[in-house]
């Protein structure tokens, strides 16, 4: 998996302006070096993502805090040690080396160290950061593979690392710790209950804060298709209702669910993480089928659950009239 070569190859590119794709344990990157202003715009013109979604800087190790944060609290350096090489991104007070065109204009930057060997050997043979937004455009259904990636972006990109598929399967959770007491801003990776186990007492997630992070959007993770939220119980109710309305219907859903037998279900595991992991790659493949919705079948609202039903609702919810 770990190509000496390759890493080469993609060190040189991101030295020179270049723009990757990099696997990390939660879903891929779509990286430029974090000091190069025209490569970090690049990386938003092929998303298409707007100017001010800041982005999150990943970093070869947690001795690297200090030169992109100030102001660091015991918090910070905590969860850093606890969880990081990890699915936590840190929201901090910048540094001059954190650009406004990383940061959105604003005067905090979200800063994480990936958990995975390619992601971390770049990074290393870097020697600096790359910012580094989900490798698909802006608003779709994040890449976990390599093949998902050049589907979506094809020669855009100047180079795909293939890692494997992505282990976690859901983006990072993003902790804000800027001001004040720690909130979480963006459900991820690393369940709520893990953060406070370490740092000693409750962290509320917040739906609306002033601090702009990647993934906040209401409308945000969607397919093609239209996505409908049921509980287990449900499911099979909504299926019947969307198909006398003469749509092409999909389920996503653990195997005990019980469908009409000419119905595709798209296997989703019933327990959360094994949900979180499969979940964008199943999103996909429904999509291939050509299906007008999704009806998607909710996890337990606990650990990992909630990050995946945060995506989910972002899935499900309006969107703008494409052009």
């Amino acid at each position: 998996m770990l190509n000496p070569e390759l890493v080469e190859r993609a060190v040189e590119l991101l030295r020179h302006g270049g723009v990757i794709a990099l696997p990390t344990e939660t879903v891929y990157g779509l990286a430029a070096n974090a000091e190069d202003e025209l490569a970090v715009r690049r990386v938003f013109a092929i998303k298409g993502r707007p100017a001010t979604h800041p982005l999150i800087v990943h970093l070869s190790g947690a001795e690297h805090l200090s030169s992109w944060a100030r102001d660091i609290p015991d918090a910070a350096h905590r969860l850093a040690e606890a969880f990081w090489p990890g699915p936590l991104t840190l929201v901090l007070p910048r540094t001059p080396r954190a650009t406004d065109a990383v940061t959105g204009g604003q005067d905090t930057v979200a800063l994480r160290v990936p958990g995975h060997p390619v992601a971390l050997a770049v990074l290393k043979a870097l020697g600096g950061g790359v910012a580094a937004p989900s490798a698909n455009r802006f608003g779709r259904v994040s890449p976990t593979t390599a093949e998902h990636v050049r589907a979506d972006l094809g020669a855009d990109v100047d180079l795909v690392l293939d890692g494997g598929p992505s282990t976690v399967g859901v983006e990072s959770t993003i902790v804000d710790l800027s001001s004040g007491a720690p909130a979480i801003l963006r459900p991820g990776g690393l369940s709520a209950e893990d953060v406070e186990r370490v740092l000693g007492h409750p962290v509320p997630v917040r739906a609306v804060s002033k601090v702009r992070v990647s993934g906040s959007l209401a409308s945000h993770y969607a397919p093609r298709a239209g996505v409908v939220l049921a509980e287990p119980g449900e499911a099979g109710a909504r299926v019947r209702a969307l198909r006398e309305q003469g749509l092409r219907v999909g389920v996503l859903g653990p195997e005990s669910l019980e469908l009409p037998p000419d119905v595709p279900r798209f296997d989703v595991p019933e327990d959360p993480t094994g949900a979180a992991r499969v979940l964008y790659a199943r999103l996909r493949e429904a999509d291939e089928r050509g299906h007008d919705v999704l009806v998607v079948c909710l996890p337990a609202a606990s650990g990992l659950g909630i990050a995946v039903r945060d995506r989910l609702s972002r899935a499900a919810a309006p969107r703008d009239p494409q052009p």
